[in-house]
């Protein structure tokens, strides 16, 4: 159990560590997700692109979502942007901050899915192999338009009859998949290239700015930590004493029954400074109130 415990510290005190790993699972799940996935294209023309186009950005769309709930920074930096100011300003600097790193790490995984679906190429040709000009490949000469579109429908299913050893088939179907593929490694390339700049650009702005907004938004997320630890010791201390209030006051009735009660013990230094004299659940909620609407300065002399 002691070593859980660490395990389960550690994981709460280094919260961008985990938000890290999250970020590298949804990565490799999403991988995963497309390579154990059975693609089977529909090969209709009024269905092709609507299946295509769905399982190349809908899973994505899901990754992303998934991204945002299983960080835990997105709840902190959208309570700091919506949160009256009271006695502490808020910095719109530190919300931006936590805003791009949230994105950074969500962006991960769908981006990963779109890439590895284009370098397939399955998609893409089931998208668009029905908006392709028959004119351009001479094994649809001489077909009428509505067999020219069955036919192109038909061109993600090589195991189809009708067009199975068709060489127009495989013609759009390689070039479909050129098409996918140097689209799929450009993006990679773009992304990298910016990643680069943007780790070789990083010294060139103003470093002073960007390590406040670092140091505000760890504080931030570690101030609300905090805060809700205190709260659920607070909240175990004013309940032990509801408790032994409770029984104290059913101390006659328990005599009658001829049941022994223990005395209700002195509390100790530690909880009598938690509780700080409150004794209602009025105070409790103004307490709360207070820290949400007046939050105090950050000024600690």
């Amino acid at each position: 159990m002691d070593r859980f415990r660490m395990i389960f510290q550690y994981f709460q005190s280094s919260s961008e560590s985990v938000m890290n790993g999250i970020c590298g699972l949804l990565a490799l799940a999403s991988v995963k997700m497309y390579t154990s996935f059975d693609f089977s294209c529909p090969c209709l023309p009024q269905y092709n692109m609507a299946y295509g186009l769905g399982i190349m950005f809908v899973p994505p769309i899901i990754l992303f979502l998934c991204g945002l709930i299983l960080n835990r920074q997105s709840l902190v930096m959208l309570e700091e942007w919506r949160r009256p100011p009271g006695h502490r300003k808020k910095d719109l600097a530190v919300i931006r901050y936590m805003c791009s790193s949230i994105m950074q790490r969500a962006m991960v995984a769908p981006v990963i899915w779109i890439i590895v679906t284009l370098l397939d190429g399955k998609c893409l040709i089931c998208a668009f192999s029905g908006s392709m000009d028959p004119e351009k490949f001479v094994g649809f000469a001489n077909v009428s338009t509505v067999q020219v579109q069955q036919l192109l429908a038909k061109v993600p299913c090589k195991d189809d009859e009708l067009v199975g050893n068709n060489t127009s088939r495989k013609a759009v179907s390689r070039y479909l998949r050129c098409c996918s593929q140097a689209l799929g490694w450009s993006i990679l390339l773009i992304l990298i290239i910016a990643a680069f700049l943007a780790r070789w650009l990083r010294p060139c702005f103003n470093q002073a700015t960007l390590l406040q907004a670092r140091h505000w938004s760890n504080y931030i997320d570690i101030e609300k930590k905090i805060f809700e630890e205190a709260c659920c010791e607070h909240s175990r201390l004013f309940a032990h004493k509801c408790i032994l209030h409770f029984f104290e006051s059913m101390r006659q009735e328990i005599k009658l029954h001829s049941f022994s009660l223990p005395r209700e013990e002195e509390p100790a230094e530690g909880e009598a400074d938690l509780l700080r004299g409150i004794t209602d659940q009025d105070q409790v909620n103004k307490l709360l109130k207070t820290w949400y609407y007046e939050k105090p300065p950050l000024d600690v002399s």
